[in-house]
């Protein structure tokens, strides 16, 4: 088993905080891992409400929560809408010694009722799949064909981790979404998510998926949303600042984890990766996920204008501002969009994060920095 003690670390704190902590992500991402961790399975307080006897054992919520000391963990809360109401309660009643720990299935259904039920109670932490911190830089070449889901980065082979990428694709379009409450055609949403990894890294822009999948403008936004709230995709929202030139507005869009993305590429060995055209804004992807989940940036952009100049990400965390450039090159060299974004977004730093081995100095504040030192423990 892989070892996670950052996340476990983030958890921890998180309970020595809060009453109530939400642990959310994708299925299969390892959360009912990590709360074995803090108590078993077997355990009385531990619910799966994907088990029929924990269902009966909460068919009276109140009556049954109310009564239990120490740690609780509900797995699966959003399939139990009636549970946040009596949650809520049971959280405000100082008098009740209960602490939970609520895993969820990431939609728009489960963050909606959390911020409807349960706002300003409940602290979140999100999980999604491994990262190279966990897993090791010896393994980044592995993490970023496979992907971070446990099931795919630990098959017997590429081959077997592009299946289950491919089955648990499938199984979320045809199963989850609709649970969620999402009710669109599966042949039309996954054409929409096969062509949102074509549009892996680029600026968004509705017309051409609308026009492809014959539905509105709206229509396809929604199913942006959906996904982006599912923590399928990530919307990278464009930074303004008034410097009086003009800026893109849209965000780009990226596929979080890039199994999926080399799956709905149709992509299962490394050879086909680095041979691919969209092989340079994979990796621009996957590192791009490498350094917000490591850095914890209180907020994330990108910035581009109109004239040429641009930054890959610009990241404000303890009141500085840090920019990232991804290169996938063997030696990154200064350019003048660097000098630009440098100047422009008055930046505290500026590092170019490449697939090498050497640190090195580009410029005043600037740095080539290699993705596997970045993502060195501490």
């Amino acid at each position: 088993m892989i070892d996670r003690p950052r996340l476990r670390e983030q958890i921890r704190r998180a309970l020595a905080r809060a009453r109530a902590v939400l642990l959310i992500g994708p299925r299969r991402s390892g959360k009912s891992t990590l709360a074995r961790e803090f108590l078993p399975r077997t355990h009385p307080n531990y619910f799966d409400l994907e088990d029929p006897a924990s269902l009966r054992s909460l068919a009276e919520p109140k009556a049954t929560l109310e009564a239990l000391t120490g740690l609780v963990v509900i797995d699966e809360v959003q399939r139990m809408p009636d549970l946040f109401p009596v949650l809520r309660v049971l959280i405000d009643r100082h008098d009740r010694p209960g602490q939970y720990l609520l895993l969820g299935s990431a939609s728009p259904k489960l963050l909606r009722q959390t911020s409807e039920s349960l706002l300003g109670r409940v602290e979140a932490v999100e999980i999604t799949g491994f990262d190279m911190q966990e897993v090791g830089a010896h393994n980044a070449a592995r993490l970023w064909l496979r992907g971070g889901f446990p099931p795919a980065y630990t098959a017997a082979s590429d081959e077997d981790a592009s299946a289950w990428c491919n089955n648990a694709i499938a199984r979320f379009v045809e199963s989850d979404l609709p649970q969620f409450g999402v009710n669109v055609a599966t042949p039309t949403m996954l054409r929409f998510w096969s062509m949102l990894a074509h549009l892996h890294g680029q600026i968004w822009s509705a017309a051409d998926p609308a026009r492809s999948l014959g539905v509105s403008e709206p229509t396809v936004r929604r199913y942006l949303d959906w996904l982006t709230q599912s923590f399928m995709v990530r919307q990278l929202q464009p930074w303004f600042e008034n410097i009086g030139k003009r800026q893109v507005k849209a965000p780009k869009v990226y596929l979080r984890d890039s199994g999926y993305l080399h799956a709905l590429l149709g992509l299962r060995a490394y050879a086909d990766l680095l041979r691919h055209p969209r092989c340079g804004a994979s990796w621009e992807g996957f590192a791009l996920e490498q350094v917000l989940r490591i850095a914890q940036p209180d907020e994330a952009y990108f910035w581009r204008t109109h004239t040429g100049a641009e930054l890959d990400l610009l990241m404000f965390k303890y009141g500085r501002r840090v920019g990232v450039e991804f290169k996938r090159m063997d030696a990154p060299a200064l350019t003048p969009s660097m000098r630009i974004a440098m100047a422009d977004l008055k930046l505290d730093a500026l590092y170019v994060v490449y697939p090498g081995d050497r640190r090195y100095r580009l410029g005043d504040g600037i740095e080539a920095v290699p993705l596997a030192h970045f993502a060195a423990p501490g």
